[in-house]
């Protein structure tokens, strides 16, 4: 009956490189829904956007508790994504989907309801647990499902979810604060920004019962039976059966623990360089724009509602060009894209941080090359960052080692949104623009002599790679 389910599907298919059909209906489906959990990061990390100006009165906030309001999310988020990781690989990857989404429903309604600010920032905190493990385990799933031809487009689907989600919550917080006049913004607007979150958040939780647990988790948790129909349905029964073997093959060796993969010379290269990786899209600035984008344009010149449309003209980039690396990148690979970005972002960095510096900030310039830069952070770091950690640690280490990396991304984040703005007082805009202009010519060098491409190449042959090269 399988086998007759599969052939009836191949309908709906496509032939990877050895001339196997891919059913890419069946893993698209599954990938938009893992990718879900990207929409609750997005929607949840802009939805303070609209929210803090209300609560700042409602509460009296002063500056330092503005800030905190804004980043305690990421806090939750550092502590979700370090446990997101060992839990996942002892329970499996839906279940803890299934876990972050409900903390983040909860912190959701939480924050709507908050009577307190105390009260805010715990239901804040307890969002960012869900968004941690969320962030954390959509594209792992993905890359450990979708076949290898495909997996970056399937993997760069939770950046389009992201951006997207951000995007539609710029719309939304306008909406909602045009209901009601300003009293009404202040009692009431802000918790209705939070609070539609909760629909997100129970779309994704409906929809994960239809999706199946990751084969490669059955296949370490010794259940290779239950992952073949699964990858029968992905592939077809040839290279279902092959898959499974290699799979297994790859486990050969135990599951690593934190210290043997600390003390094995071969796993600790791997992890620190997926820990980079993982600070190369936060120490290039990118959420210092986004978050502070309409600050950057009230300081180029511009008025507040001129700084508003170009906010969300920035937002409209972020998702076009996503959606243009989606394209790309399993078409040039992870690598290439990264190398063109990151060379385009130093460029960008750098002019900007000359027209601060010489005064000569009047007129489109620095506006054409923040969104040049947006465009170029989109298209390369925004998208392939989460691709390359969900598939370049080796099996037996990937959940922990994915749930370290983007513990450090998390990490990278937080410390780069609080230190902007001091930089920008103390040693002011041009500087500011040129130290993530540096970081940007890092990022293009480290690509360029450490990471491996890894486009068409199945988890298990990126695997290989690091086995060659710790022997050479």
């Amino acid at each position: 009956m399988e086998n007759i389910a599969v052939e009836k599907e191949a309908v709906e298919s496509r032939s990877d490189s050895t001339g196997q059909q891919i059913n890419m209906r069946f893993v698209t489906l599954v990938a938009i829904v893992a990718a879900l959990g990207g929409l609750l990061f997005g929607f949840d990390t802009a939805a303070v956007s609209g929210a803090i100006g209300f609560m700042k009165i409602r509460f009296g906030l002063n500056q330092v508790e503005v800030g905190w309001a804004v980043s305690c999310l990421i806090v939750g988020c550092i502590f979700g994504a370090a446990g997101a990781g060992g839990i996942s690989d002892k329970f499996g990857r839906k279940k803890v989907l299934y876990a972050g989404a409900v903390l983040y429903l909860i912190g959701s309604v939480g924050a709507a309801l908050s009577p307190s600010f105390s009260a805010y920032v715990i239901a804040r905190l307890v969002s960012g647990l869900g968004i941690g493990i969320t962030a954390t385990l959509a594209p792992l799933y993905n890359a450990e499902i979708a076949p290898a031809k495909y997996r970056g487009r399937l993997v760069a689907l939770n950046q389009v979810a992201i951006v997207s989600g951000i995007l539609l919550v710029y719309f939304l917080n306008l909406f909602i604060a045009g209901l009601g006049d300003d009293a009404w913004d202040i009692s009431t607007a802000w918790r209705w920004m939070f609070g539609v979150g909760a629909v997100p958040s129970i779309l994704f939780i409906i929809l994960l019962f239809f999706v199946p647990e990751s084969p490669r988790w059955l296949i370490k948790q010794g259940r290779p039976a239950d992952s073949l129909p699964i990858l029968l349905r992905i592939h077809g029964e040839e290279l279902a059966r092959k898959e499974v073997l290699d799979i297994k093959a790859s486990f050969n060796e135990k599951q690593a623990t934190m210290r043997e993969m600390l003390s094995d010379r071969g796993l600790r290269a791997i992890l620190i360089v997926g820990i980079v990786v993982a600070l190369t899209q936060q120490i290039t600035g990118i959420n210092a724009v986004m978050y502070y984008a309409p600050e950057i344009f009230k300081a180029a010149g511009a008025g507040t509602d001129a700084s508003l449309l170009q906010t969300i003209l920035v937002g409209l980039i972020n998702l076009v060009f996503t959606l243009v690396s989606i394209w790309l990148i399993d078409k040039v690979g992870r690598k290439a894209l990264v190398l063109v970005g990151s060379s385009m972002m130093t460029i960008s960095l750098a002019v900007i941080g000359i027209a601060f510096h010489t005064g000569h900030t009047a007129g489109p310039l620095v506006m054409i090359f923040i969104l040049l830069y947006v465009a170029s952070f989109a298209i390369s770091l925004g998208t392939a960052v989460w691709v390359l950690l969900s598939e370049i640690f080796p099996n037996r280490i990937r959940g922990i080692a994915t749930a370290i990396a983007n513990m450090a991304l998390w990490a990278a984040n937080y410390v780069v949104t609080q230190a902007f703005p001091p930089l920008l007082n103390t040693i002011g805009s041009a500087p500011t623009f040129w130290i993530f202009g540096a970081m940007g010519l890092f990022t293009f060098l480290f690509m360029w002599r450490v990471v491996p491409e890894t486009k068409g190449k199945s988890l298990e042959e990126i695997e290989s790679i690091w086995i060659k090269a710790d022997r050479a």
